[in-house]
């Protein structure tokens, strides 16, 4: 098919260009946040024509809606599924009750993805699906479903667009595919352009959903100048973090300094501790992609689903949860039953979900929790994950005497409730009367009077020779009272007044006391003594690290020692350039690392996919797997010289990196230093 892309005259383009965003009031953006607040469960939507391979090609069936960059399609014979698209049994209607039925309050979908196709009417493109057998706008139909049935209707819009052909960079694989000519200004016009067919051919949107950012062509003045002209366009819309360019990868938030939107967008994880202070939605697939996948039968349970729509909102946070249709405009099946399980919960809880804030409490062992603010009443909402087996459920550190306790699957009966110390015990029922998730509804009097467990703060849980311990709470009224000898504090317990140094091994426990009272649970740390390793020695070090580079197909890391290397050298540091292979490859990088002082070293890898970190023989970091961008570590005590590093990583698909960080008590995270690697 023919691939035109309209131009317009200079005065549109003027007249769009130059529109700026007027300053806002304090009270605006929390204003249109607070229906986004108060949804916190809204139905991603990846659709468009990688839908008809659903993820096999070549023989292999392991792609989703990168299949054009993964399976290395060329543009024409990609550009031939446009003329196959015809999902015939698309119905908007059922659709949005689905996402309705569920519990959801919004959806997001893809308006256009990488690939370039738009999935809405676009008069800068034919390559659209206006131009397809099907002939229908989907957009139009959905918009009109939702504002039918009260959902908000959301666009999710790629900054990347492998297809345009002003967009920059083209894919490394395209060696054929001229660059000549191209101009991304011209294309962020373009952009505009259509971004403006949406904000005015479908009414109200309630988000913008950006992605396809972390290309080195789209940097923030672009990303300030599309907020801008997307917030003129409509006021109250909200648009998330990666319409700039500082996202810190899949952990979703901004980099200091950065612009960062209305909100972070952690993808395929759940922020340990919450982001106070910050607006975030997590987004996940419901199985392990977002567009559809014939073969990809692995769904996350009904059961897995709602706890973790549980922690999220327990945390402060949305939970946008895809799902990916057929060609035929269908959901599957797998996923329309979760999400009638879902559904099912939620019109029993969904009240301890909607307009819920944060949990005030740092620790939640039986479950998670959730919390609103009525009047003169304070309403936690306990989600019991770990029935009791004593019957027994205790919430520590809570000072206020609830008014009322309630399970919310039986209304009408209300629960016994007593007081021990700072523990308010509720008792349960003998059976939980919700198996995916029960919740208790205990509602509280007055302002919130709440002490979580100390803080126990020290570098590591290891160490050698020394290390200061401190001990801190968020609350001026109490005072800390601790031990070393493994035993609970009571009130003639060791007070503390300034740090500790600690010179072997010990478990502290920490407790805040009010007026001679217990105020919160006790706070627990290990500290073990590590004998750090001795150094190698090294004849004629040279800067740098050896690598021996591999070809194949792995899901985590392979035995290298077993596979013969296609190339082998070194390098001045961790890089890929030897590789001749975009995809498919591991390395192996060993040599020595010089340390410069006797301590506890925490070792970082960061990488997709997989990778581990050694000294000597012995795994200090273990982040094997397949998975985005993702980051773990490990501690080790080391004397001062030189020790064996190794580092292995293996790329399947997607995107590729590593990265290697160091840290210790004298030492701030920070990539290794190049010229403390030798060989």
């Amino acid at each position: 098919m023919r691939r035109i892309f309209l131009l317009f005259s200079a005065v549109t383009c003027f007249l769009q260009l130059s529109l700026v965003a007027q300053p806002e009031t304090k009270d605006q953006p929390e204003s249109r946040m607070e229906w986004w607040r108060d949804a916190r469960f809204g139905m991603f939507i990846h659709w468009g024509l990688y839908a008809i391979p659903a993820g096999e090609w070549n023989g292999k069936t392991e792609y989703g809606e990168w299949i054009r960059h993964s399976g290395r399609i060329p543009l024409e014979t990609y550009d031939q599924f446009q003329n196959q698209f015809n999902p015939v049994k698309f119905n908007a209607d059922n659709w949005v009750k689905i996402a309705r039925d569920a519990g959801m309050k919004y959806i997001v979908i893809t308006s256009k993805h990488h690939d370039g196709f738009c999935m809405f009417d676009t008069k800068q493109t034919e390559f659209n699906i206006m131009g397809t057998p099907f002939g229908r706008d989907v957009m139009k139909e959905l918009a009109d479903a939702c504002r039918k049935y009260g959902l908000k209707l959301c666009f999710y819009y790629s900054i990347m667009d492998w297809h345009h052909p002003d967009y920059l960079p083209r894919r490394d694989w395209e060696t054929t595919r001229s660059i000549d000519g191209a101009d991304f200004d011209r294309y962020v016009s373009y952009m505009k352009q259509e971004l403006k067919e949406l904000l005015t051919q479908y009414g109200d949107i309630g988000v913008l959903w950006f992605d396809g950012e972390w290309e080195s062509t789209w940097n923030d003045k672009y990303g300030k100048e599309i907020y801008a002209f997307v917030r003129n366009l409509q006021p109250d819309i909200i648009i998330n973090n990666r319409v700039g360019a500082g996202r810190m990868d899949m952990e979703g938030l901004t980099e200091e300094g950065a612009f960062g939107g209305d909100f972070g967008t952690p993808e395929q994880q759940i922020p340990p501790t919450g982001l106070p202070g910050t607006d975030w939605e997590t987004c996940m697939t419901m199985n392990d992609h977002w567009g559809y996948n014939k073969a990809n039968i692995d769904y996350k349970s009904a059961k897995e689903l709602i706890r973790m729509l549980t922690d999220i909102a327990s945390k402060g946070g949305n939970y946008l949860l895809n799902v990916g249709p057929t060609d035929k405009g269908t959901l599957p099946k797998q996923a329309v039953s979760r999400l009638k399980e879902i559904g099912k919960w939620m019109a029993v809880n969904g009240e301890s979900i909607y307009g819920t804030v944060a949990s005030p409490f740092s620790s939640t062992p039986w479950g998670r929790c959730t919390m609103k603010e009525e009047k003169d009443t304070t309403i936690l909402y306990l989600h019991i994950f770990d029935w009791p087996a004593d019957g027994r459920l205790i919430v520590n550190g809570c000072m206020n005497d609830p008014l009322e306790a309630l399970m919310l699957a039986e209304p009408g009966k209300k629960l016994k409730v007593s007081r021990e110390d700072d523990q308010i015990l509720v008792t349960l029922p003998d059976k939980a009367p919700v198996n995916l998730s029960s919740v208790v509804k205990l509602t509280l009097p007055g302002p919130l009077d709440i002490t979580n467990p100390p803080d126990i703060v020290g570098f590591n849980d290891f160490f050698v020779d020394r290390m200061k311990v401190e001990l801190a709470s968020d609350r001026p009224n109490v005072e800390i009272r601790f031990t070393g000898d493994g035993t609970d504090p009571v009130d003639s317990s060791f007070l503390y007044t300034e740090p500790l140094e600690i010179r072997g091994a010990v478990t502290v426990k920490a407790r805040c006391f009010r007026d001679g009272k217990p105020v919160s649970a006790t706070a627990t740390r290990k500290f073990t003594m590590l004998i750090p390793r001795a150094p190698k020695h090294v004849e004629n070090p040279t800067i740098g690290i050896r690598y021996q580079y591999y070809e194949g197909e792995w899901d985590s890391l392979p035995d290298f020692s077993l596979l013969t290397p296609e190339k082998s050298g070194s390098l001045p540091y961790f890089s890929f350039e030897p590789g001749n292979d975009q995809e498919r490859f591991g390395f192996e990088y060993t040599g020595y690392i010089l340390i410069p002082k006797r301590n506890v070293y925490t070792f970082f890898t960061e990488s997709d996919d997989g990778s581990r970190l050694y000294i000597g023989q012995k795994l200090v970091v273990d982040n094997d797997g397949l998975h985005g961008l993702r980051q773990k570590e490990g501690s080790i005590g080391l004397t001062p010289g030189f020790h064996p590093i190794t580092v292995t990583y293996f790329e399947k698909t997607g995107s590729k990196e590593l990265n290697v960080y160091i840290r210790s008590p004298d030492l701030p995270k920070q990539l290794i230093p190049q010229e403390w690697l030798v060989y």
